[in-house]
């Protein structure tokens, strides 16, 4: 296949999107809107019902914010481009100023060797400051997305702090109840149905984080959704071992 061809198809491929292809953010904050009333129905008032209306709120505002930063922010889009422009004017101003004075003797060279030095300088700034207004509108998203997904990092070691008590060994054995002990009144069919909604809450919160890398081609955003699916994969991975360990205790 030529090399168009493939370029093409490419550009086909990024073009037509699929239903399963992107991630849908109302069905997403609808999953969670339910999972908080099934948590309430069967353990009305618990902390983790608390837990997670403060996850759909903070879902809410992720989805909108992952929304808006989707989108191109014109105002500083047009401010840095106008900048530019204005930069490179300047440049194209002084180079015409240098040529217009020049004069071919003497002088005019020794000029034009010490204004040519001073010319790489002045360009190397310029390149910088380039740089800088090029990508401060990326700056800026970058910033935004990490404070929310800091935020939806926090909520995961939450949920996990709520499931660190319920232990599974207290329903199968022996266990004695100490002074400080924690207060363990679930039964074996609530327990799990408990850790099987921490397990949820984790998995739509590392679904939440993936809104931001929908739209946004950023490496450090993509890095540090990656670390939040990372690190929920891996409390769900212990709250699951939880859950095993009931199941087969039935059987």
């Amino acid at each position: 296949m030529h090399f168009l061809d493939w370029l093409f198809l490419f550009r086909r491929m990024k073009v037509v999107e699929g239903k399963y292809t992107r991630l849908n953010a109302d069905m997403l904050l609808k999953t969670i809107e339910r999972l908080e009333q099934r948590i309430n129905d069967r353990f009305p008032d618990s902390g983790l019902g608390r837990v997670c209306a403060e996850f759909r709120s903070l879902s809410h505002d992720s989805e909108a914010l992952a929304r808006h930063l989707g989108r191109p922010i014109w105002p500083v889009r047009i401010a840095a481009w106008m900048a530019v422009v204005l930069l490179v004017g300047l440049v194209l101003w002084a180079l015409a100023q240098l040529v217009a004075h020049f004069s071919f003797d003497a002088n005019g060279v020794i000029d034009l060797l010490q204004t040519t030095e001073t010319a790489i300088n002045e360009l190397i700034f310029l390149g910088l400051a380039l740089f800088f207004l090029i990508g401060f509108e990326t700056r800026i998203k970058q910033r935004s997305a990490l404070a929310a997904l800091h935020r939806l990092r926090s909520i995961a070691h939450v949920v996990d702090m709520h499931q660190l008590t319920k232990d599974p060994a207290y329903l199968l054995s022996q266990f004695t109840q100490m002074q400080n002990s924690p207060e363990r009144t679930l039964t074996r069919q609530q327990l799990t149905r408990y850790l099987d909604y921490c397990a949820e809450i984790l998995a739509l919160n590392s679904k939440i984080a993936a809104l931001f890398a929908q739209d946004m081609d950023d490496h450090v955003v993509l890095n540090a959704v990656n670390d939040l699916e990372s690190l929920s994969q891996g409390l769900a991975a212990k709250i699951w071992q939880k859950i095993m360990i009931l199941d087969l205790a039935e059987e």
